[in-house]
Formats: structure tokens, sequence, C-alpha cells
């Protein structure tokens, strides 16, 4: 590997041009570890947006927001046309004044969290449910954006 201290440059005011990339090798290294699932080196701390899984079929969007502890009438739920935007406040009871925290990683807070759909959506028909802390949102595609079979002749 080729280093600073291997290449000498002249001093008329020229920089390493390896500089460059050695500092984009050690953000890459940092990356590495952080997808790997070292939990000292993670991008985004925990957070109170939920998390999401979305899928679809021919008709409709399925999404699902984990939101532990927090009641169906405390959400607010809106489409506006390629979006499903999820929005609530995570509340957590205080622990006291004199409570020492070993680990803290559960967090309260106001949340928003927009999704974007990549067709669009039928805002009139939008079915949404809350089980065992998992919002279930089904959301049915326009006729426009539904796949159609093509007869050849």
């Amino acid at each position: 590997m080729i280093t600073r201290s291997t290449i000498n440059f002249p001093s008329m005011g020229w920089k390493n041009p390896f500089l460059g990339l050695e500092r984009m090798v050690q953000q890459m290294d940092l990356l590495t570890k952080t997808l790997h699932g070292m939990p000292e080196m993670r991008l985004f701390p925990s957070s109170v947006f939920p998390a999401v899984n979305i899928t679809e079929d021919n008709d409709k969007y399925y999404v699902r927001a984990e939101l532990p502890g927090i009641k169906a009438d405390e959400i607010d739920l809106q489409v506006n046309g390629r979006n499903l935007a999820i929005s609530g406040e995570r509340k957590i009871q205080s622990e006291g004044g004199n409570t020492r925290y070993h680990r803290r990683e559960r967090e309260a807070g106001k949340f928003s969290r927009v999704i974007g759909l990549p067709d669009d959506i039928d805002s009139d028909s939008v079915d949404a449910k809350m089980v065992n802390g998992v919002l279930s949102v089904v959301i049915s595609k326009t006729e426009a954006s539904k796949p159609k079979q093509i007869i050849v002749k």
C-alpha cells in the first residue's frame, strides 16, 4: 500500500493527492463496521422513529410499523399523493430523579415518518389497525397503477 511517507512531493505548496483517498478508506471502514452490526459503531443511534416493513401485491400496499406502547388513538395517520405519514408521541414513564441508567435505548418524544410509495394510491381506500404494538396499514392502488394483462393476438 502506498502511504504519504513513501511518496515525496515537491514542497511548492502542492498537497498529497492521496490524502483524500486515505480519508475515504477510513470512512468506508467505519461504514463497513457499522453495517456489520458493531453496536458501538452505529451510524444512527436509537430513535423514536418506528421500524417499518412495506410490501405489495397487484392491488395493494401493506405497511407495518412497530409502535410498542402507543395506543391506536395516539397515532396520526395521513395519506397525501404517494406518501403515507405516521406521527405521534412516545411517552415513557420517568423512573425518578435518583435513578442511574446502565443502558438507555428507549427514548421518549415526538416522532414523524413519511413513507413514499412508488405508485399512486387510493386515499379513499386505506384501512389501518393496531394489534399488539404493530400498526398495519393496507392501501389500495389506483386502477391506473395496477398491472394490466395484455392479450397477444
